[in-house]
């Protein structure tokens, strides 16, 4: 590795990570590993960890030369996840590989990672660059993400807490997120588009912009929820798979949702997707996340007050389905 390049990298990364840091942070950059002190007030506190990464959607942003995005996005797809179980996230770390470190380039995905963890209120506490010459092609990289999240007990989300006739309340994704890029970009290529094109439907936007738009992170409207004592049953991250493979997983046993799909207007870029490429709603709903980011399951009681808590954060929710017995099927998504 080129121990020069990747000390100008770690000074220039420095004061972004600094930056994220939140009380409980001890220690700085350097060192073997990173140290978190449990906050205080903690009766019996569980930790939930975390690990994605951001799949093909590298190759698009690798494509186009733009980085920020695609680190903000690992941010999203970890924290994102550790919040189902009722967790607040803590701290971040990433893990970046490259054949040779461009340090411009790896810059602008701890940029984005950054700009994620301050999002999300959690501390980027550390990481590892490894340079593998000849194993990845020049201009190439991968990352993986990890986050560490914190919950009561008494708190945490398992499935149990759902009961039939809960309701099940929306909140939009921003895009595609980060799931479903092969079947994205193989769409792309067949039909002939190039990343700069600009289909009308768009106004404006390239299909690069368009699918570079990062993961929307959830965290902060969800806290506040908890923060308010909205009793909060189940939560559900809408990644890969789709509505029919994530919501069951916040279930608890012989339960299924029906939702009403009425409720929402299908975004213009799956639209797109789907015309473009030919694809039925059946393959389009078990990829995509078909503009249903993240699911909140409350009681009926609580669902007045858990709209008006997201309204007043400029968070757009809409009330999505019901919890019904069942067998972990989704119904009526067509």
């Amino acid at each position: 590795m080129n121990i020069e390049a990747g000390r100008a990298f770690v000074n220039r990364i420095e004061s972004l990570v600094k930056d994220t840091y939140r009380p409980g942070v001890l220690g700085g950059l350097g060192g073997f590993g990173g140290y978190f002190e449990i906050p205080e007030g903690y009766r019996k506190p569980v930790l939930v960890s975390g690990t994605d990464g951001v799949g093909t959607k590298l190759k698009l942003a690798q494509s186009l030369n733009r980085h920020e995005t695609v680190g903000l996005d690992l941010v999203a797809m970890c924290a994102n996840d550790v919040l189902t179980s009722g967790a607040e996230p803590l701290y971040f770390l990433d893990y970046l590989a490259t054949g040779k470190l461009d340090s411009e380039q790896l810059a602008q995905v701890v940029s984005g990672i950054a700009i994620g963890c301050r999002d999300a209120g959690c501390a980027l506490l550390g990481g590892e660059t490894a340079e593998m010459p000849g194993f990845y092609p020049d201009g190439e990289y991968d990352m993986a993400g990890f986050c560490v999240g914190i919950v009561e007990k008494e708190q945490l989300l398992d499935g149990s807490q759902v009961k039939v006739g809960d309701v099940a309340i929306a909140l939009p994704s921003s895009g595609v997120h980060s799931n479903g890029y092969s079947l994205v970009r193989k769409i792309i290529a067949d039909g002939g588009y190039s990343w700069s094109d600009c289909p009308p439907v768009f106004q404006g936007q390239s299909l690069g912009e368009v699918f570079l738009t990062p993961t929307q992170l959830y965290i902060q409207p969800i806290l506040e929820l908890r923060r308010q004592a909205i009793e909060i049953h189940g939560m559900a991250h809408i990644t890969g798979g789709g509505l029919p493979e994530n919501l069951p997983r916040c279930l608890g046993d012989k339960q299924s949702v029906r939702i009403n799909y009425e409720t929402w207007e299908t975004p213009r870029v799956f639209q797109w997707l789907a015309e473009a490429g030919n694809v039925s709603a059946e393959a389009m709903f078990d990829t995509f996340n078909m503009g249903v980011g993240f699911v909140v399951v409350v009681s009926p009681s609580d669902v007045e007050a858990t709209l008006a808590s997201l309204n007043t954060q400029q968070q757009t929710a809409w009330v999505l389905g019901e919890v019904i017995d069942g067998e972990g099927e989704v119904l009526g998504l067509m």
